[in-house]
């Protein structure tokens, strides 16, 4: 009889560690760039997002379950959207634009701030025990994902956080039109990513700025895309 024993010892931990250590990663950038569209917003004189508790660090706070799920297993997904009241800025179009802009931009200086902390870490790698090596590994994930995230959501595509900078130039009526039908224009942004319709420019887009990225904090590249894969073999 399979007992609990059994379950145990077939168990593979390495992989289930993977998985947990991927999901705090989601929940991390995910949660700083929802944290840094409602901070902006309560700072140019919209409270919304502070009403409905969104100025905070807790991740429940932000993330969107299935968005999550997807974002997870399929490298597609979405946050849980923070509301924003137009009226309340004294520049409607233009406090839009900076709150959109504020995500993309929090989840490159994410990926700043981690790559730091890689460069911390690079001298002991040569010695580094499985715990060192994984941490390591973890956070040159962080980098990589935070910075697809944040390139992904600059694509001047309704609803992503682009268009609303973009779209900002635009005449009044027009700008409006659009904002009205971007939640189903979200499905088809969401079923062509899934089928890589974004993949090859964001792929060229990502080792450029990452590469940016790399020479600004003095982190080997190779190392960081190869410890963000095996990180992921992990998986």
């Amino acid at each position: 009889m399979y007992g609990w024993q059994d379950f145990w010892n077939s168990m593979d931990w390495w992989r289930l560690l993977g998985l947990l250590l991927s999901a705090v990663a989601v929940l991390l950038c995910m949660t700083v760039h929802e944290l840094s569209h409602g901070f902006t917003a309560y700072k140019l004189g919209d409270g919304t997002a502070k009403s409905m508790g969104r100025l905070s660090l807790n991740p429940l706070k932000h993330v969107d379950p299935i968005g999550a799920l997807l974002l997870l297993f399929v490298g597609v997904g979405w946050a849980k959207p923070v509301s924003v009241d137009p009226r309340h800025f004294k520049n409607p179009k233009m406090g839009m634009a900076l709150t959109a802009l504020a995500g993309p931009v929090s989840n490159l200086l994410l990926t700043l701030v981690v790559l730091l902390l890689c460069r911390l870490l690079m001298p002991r790698m040569p010695q580094a025990g499985t715990a060192m090596l994984l941490v390591f590994m973890f956070l040159c994930h962080v980098a990589v994902m935070s910075l697809g995230l944040g390139l992904f959501n600059l694509i001047p595509i309704p609803p992503l956080d682009g268009s609303k900078v973009l779209f900002s130039v635009l005449p009044e009526k027009i700008y409006w039109g659009i904002q009205r039908y971007e939640r189903y224009i979200l499905f088809l942004v969401l079923a062509l990513s899934f089928f890589g319709a974004f993949d090859g420019w964001l792929s060229i887009g990502l080792e450029k700025v990452l590469s940016m990225f790399c020479t600004l904090t003095g982190v080997d590249i190779n190392a960081v895309l190869y410890g963000s894969y095996f990180f992921s073999i992990l998986r």
